[in-house]
């Protein structure tokens, strides 16, 4: 038997030494070295001399310098050589040895020829070739793809992250409801970044903190209250809701976990993670992320997305409250400018319609009131006087509807002190020129409404508005010979006031400019104009009070046809007569 000579001792032919690190045994003398084991079977056709021949030296430096691992075997796949990369990768795979001895998974004898396939091995990532020459000798090609997995990995998981956050992104603004938002984060949270997920909201009535809570495989989500006592069983939830930075997981104790925390059936909590939900300029709440026993820990790259999902899931819910709060602030307050409900005294029937100009908004500068006596409107009586009022202020949309809701209350007010229509248009001018408000202008009519015998009686004060129209009982249309000053203008006022009779079932028709001053019809250029409300009112002979002003407010809406329009207000009296 002949044995190549180690790396460390060379081996010489043709005069060259051979360089180290390449390992090789030849058995029986028959390989005649390396250059039998890789040149003794060329590929068929393929015809060489001695003089083409590389000499065993040349061949030794040209597989040792190769980056791949290769490892020679014969045919009874027992290692002939090796080059220093398959030395390094697998140091027990030694010239003699059985080839499967010296890793295990790695050369399988079955494997496709020509065809790569990644094995794990030994913490590391191989890929593994084989080629066969001849049919005396096979060859195993070892690549170590460990760096490139994991940068494929991280790669992977960068993917992943960002597809996480722009999903996140993508749920956490479909909504403007606080608890909606809430629900997503919890949603969002779980499984992705941990067994169970639950949002701790900031406390609210009585100082309970509601929250929302999901496990990956429960479609319920689970909600409830916490007080004060529970929130600091919970290891750094307390300072999480005050608003502090989060605290690293491998300083929270999982063991200190209240069973209450955790969904049921959950087990014994591993690694626990609790991070504030940043708000606008204050805490929006807390998320706490639990991964049960055999989970991977919270690793820094894992807490720094949780920071930045929380902080996106903060804004969300921060701006949901906040937008919530506003329409409640709205709500409220638009509430004081919408028409009233209409009361309806004795001997008359009363009936409103108010559209804003802007389509979104419910107030604007049109408005209409009817005021009872103190104590009639305290008792929710219908008889004696009533001052009813319909006008329109300078502007549109809500800076509008708060000078309307400023001359309906300042009305009020001096309803105490006066009820003549003259000197109530007079003391409200003078209200006007003395408000704050750059352009208080307004233009109204004003009119006091008294039951009579079979019918009613208005007194009634124009004020730079289109006078009101008379629908009598024989369906002819008079048009109130009042005039007056607009409101806000000059110190003193101008008046015709003029008194009303109304018989049973006639109407009297106050109403605003956006209704005479719309254009549209055919050509989408003509104004309505007086002729054409005065014609639609006469068809409305015998109908009652509502049905003449859903009928004046439907043709103004068909004559519009979806245009752009002004505040447009309606308030029709019609007398009952008293039996």
């Amino acid at each position: 038997m002949t044995t190549a000579r180690s790396a460390g001792q060379g081996t010489r032919s043709g005069g060259g030494e051979a360089p180290a690190g390449l390992h090789g045994d030849v058995r029986g003398g028959s390989h005649g070295g390396l250059r039998a084991g890789l040149c003794g079977d060329p590929p068929g056709g393929f015809q060489d001399d001695a003089a083409q021949v590389p000499d065993e030296a040349l061949l030794r430096a040209v597989v040792d310098a190769c980056a791949e691992g290769v490892v020679l075997c014969d045919a009874g796949q027992v290692v002939v050589a090796r080059n220093a990369a398959a030395a390094r990768m697998l140091p027990a795979a030694r010239p003699g040895m059985d080839v499967a001895s010296a890793g295990e998974g790695l050369f399988d004898p079955g494997h496709p020829e020509g065809e790569s396939r990644e094995v794990a091995f030994a913490g590391r990532r191989l890929l593994v070739r084989r080629e066969s020459f001849g049919t005396r000798h096979r060859a195993w090609y070892l690549r170590d793809v460990t760096a490139e997995h994991a940068r494929t990995e991280a790669l992977l998981a960068e993917r992943r992250r960002t597809d996480f956050l722009l999903e996140a992104g993508r749920r956490l603004a479909s909504s403007l409801n606080p608890r909606r938002c809430a629900r997503a984060a919890v949603e969002l949270a779980s499984p992705f970044l941990a067994d169970a997920a639950m949002v701790v909201l900031p406390p609210a009535a009585r100082r309970q903190a509601p929250w929302l809570r999901s496990v990956p495989g429960r479609p319920v989500m689970q909600e409830g209250v916490i007080g004060p006592a529970e929130v600091a069983q919970v290891p750094g939830l307390t300072e999480a809701l005050a608003g502090f930075p989060p605290v690293p997981s491998r300083w929270l104790d999982p063991a200190q976990v209240p069973e209450w925390l955790l969904p049921e059936g959950f087990g014994v909590a591993a690694h626990l993670l609790v991070t504030p939900l940043p708000g606008n300029g204050v805490p929006a709440g807390a998320l706490v992320l639990a991964r049960g026993a055999g989970g991977e820990p919270f690793d820094e790259e894992t807490e720094t997305l949780v920071r930045v999902f929380a902080s996106r899931a903060g804004a969300a819910i921060s701006a949901a409250a906040l937008y919530q709060e506003q329409g409640e602030t709205n709500a409220i307050l638009t509430g004081g400018l919408l028409p009233p409900l209409l009361p309806q005294p004795a001997g008359a029937e009363l009936a409103g319609s108010l559209r804003a100009a802007q389509q979104t908004s419910l107030v604007g500068g049109d408005f209409y009131d009817v005021c009872l006596p103190a104590g009639e409107a305290a008792a929710g009586a219908a008889d004696g006087e009533a001052l009813l009022v319909l006008g329109d202020v300078c502007g549109k949309g809500a800076r509008a509807a708060v000078l309307a809701g400023q001359v309906r209350q300042s009305l009020r007010a001096l309803l105490l002190l006066e009820r003549r229509p003259g000197r109530l248009v007079a003391l409200l001018n003078r209200c006007l020129l003395a408000s704050a408000v750059p352009n208080s202008f307004a233009t109204l009519v004003l009119g006091s409404l008294t039951a009579a015998d079979g019918g009613v009686r208005l007194e009634l004060a124009v004020a730079g508005h289109p006078p009101p129209l008379v629908l009598r009982a024989d369906g002819t249309v008079e048009e109130v010979a009042s005039r007056g000053s607009m409101l806000g203008a000059m110190k003193e006022v101008v008046l015709q006031p003029v008194t009303v009779e109304l018989a049973a079932g006639e109407v009297c028709l106050f109403y605003s400019d956006g209704i005479t001053e719309a254009f549209g019809g055919p050509s989408g250029r003509e104004m309505y104009g007086g002729a054409r409300l005065k014609a639609a009112l006469a068809g409305c002979a015998g109908m009652p009070a509502s049905a003449v002003v859903e009928r004046l407010e439907q043709l103004s809406t068909e004559w519009l046809a979806g245009r752009v329009q002004d505040d447009r207000a309606l308030l029709a009296v019609r007398a009952k007569g008293i039996r």
